[in-house]
Order: C-alpha cells, then structure tokens, then sequence
C-alpha cells in the first residue's frame, strides 16, 4: 500500500552461466518459460533479461550472443560489468541493450580518465604542470573547469574530491559515447563511427 501511488517495480531474470554455451542457453530459456507462463496465468512477466556472471572479455561477445538468441526481441537485455568502450561495442553487437559496471568510478578513484585519444593516469608527473582540461576536446563539466595539474595536485594530496571530478568526468565520457553509439545506429553510420572511435581511443595506451 506504501507504494500505490508509484509505477510498479519491474522484476528481470537474470541468466547465469558462466562460459558454458549449455548452461548459458538452458538459463535464458527457463527464464523466458518463467516469463510466459506469469504472463499466461495473469501475473506481470519479466520486464526484461540481465546477462549476469563472470564473462572473461574474450568470449564476451561469443557469451552475449549465445543468450540474446535465446531472449525474446521484445525486451530489454542489460549486461551486468562491462569493462572498456570495446566492450560496449562488442556487447551491442552481440545484442546488448544497457549496461552497468563499477569501472568508471573504481578506475576515477585512482586518478585514471577516459579521453578520446584514450586512458590517462592523472597521477603521472606529466601532468603536474598540464593546465589542460582532461579532454577539451570532449569537454564536459570538469573538462572545462579543472586542470589536469590541479587534479594530479588533488590526487597525491589525497583529497577526496579528485576522485569525485574523476568519477564525474569518467561517467559522463561512457554515457556521451552510449549515447553516440546510439545515434549512430539511427543514422546508418555505426560502423564508420565504430571504426574512428576505436582506432583513436585505442592508437596509444602509454598514458596509463
């Protein structure tokens, strides 16, 4: 009754199954039958399916695909933990909807950005006299009103507030490039922005 006022919550099947192709598609069928059969009997079904587990990121793509084929195109996929934007790529590839993972702000409490020309340590003593945005480029909210000096000075100071601007600047740097991704789908384009995106993120990784 606490609640009547709200939207109801939505409850997702979550498949499990670790690298096994088997267990993976057993998985994603039980729950589609647990789906269809609440919905049959009146209940409210799954409002969608998270792909949970361990994925090693070799066999992410392979994994993701074995379960999107097993899951009805009319609901959501969410993968649980991605990693890296190519991972976002290959997921999406694969069947991925959304997404989630700690490494945005794990990676920004200890002074790693993301930047279009790649992963940065802000730690690094490259950066102490750096009065740069982390990526002006890119820009966004801490790119254009804090320096890299002034965060690596944060940083080994251990101020808390280094890894908040990191964390901020970190989420807002995966949403933009989702919601790139997205736009780029519509526009018939991905490929090529796939393509550009990654050949520059990925050309020089000897910031970190």
């Amino acid at each position: 009754n606490e609640r009547t006022h709200r939207p109801k919550q939505s409850l997702w099947g979550v498949v499990q199954g670790a690298q096994y192709e088997d267990l993976r598609r057993k998985a994603a069928r039980g729950l589609v039958q647990l789906s269809r059969a609440a919905e049959e009997a009146g209940r409210r079904p799954f409002g969608g399916f998270g792909i949970g587990g361990a994925l090693e990121k070799e066999n992410l793509g392979t994994i993701v695909g074995w379960v999107c084929d097993e899951l009805p195109e009319d609901k959501p996929r969410h993968l649980l933990g991605i990693s890296e934007p190519d991972d976002l790529f290959t997921a999406i590839e694969a069947g991925a909807d959304t997404f989630d993972c700690v490494a945005p702000t794990r990676l920004g409490r200890r002074g790693g950005v993301y930047t279009l020309d790649g992963r940065l340590n802000l730690k690094n003593a490259q950066f102490k006299r750096d009065f740069s945005g982390i990526d002006e480029e890119f820009g966004g909210y801490v790119s254009e009103n804090y320096s890299r000096a002034y965060i690596r000075h944060l940083l080994k100071a251990n101020e808390f507030l280094a890894g908040t601007l990191c964390t901020m600047h970190n989420l807002e740097f995966m949403i933009r490039l989702v919601d790139n991704i997205r736009a780029s789908i519509e526009g018939g384009y991905y490929a090529a922005y796939r393509d550009e995106f990654m050949g520059r993120y990925y050309a020089d990784s000897s910031g970190m």
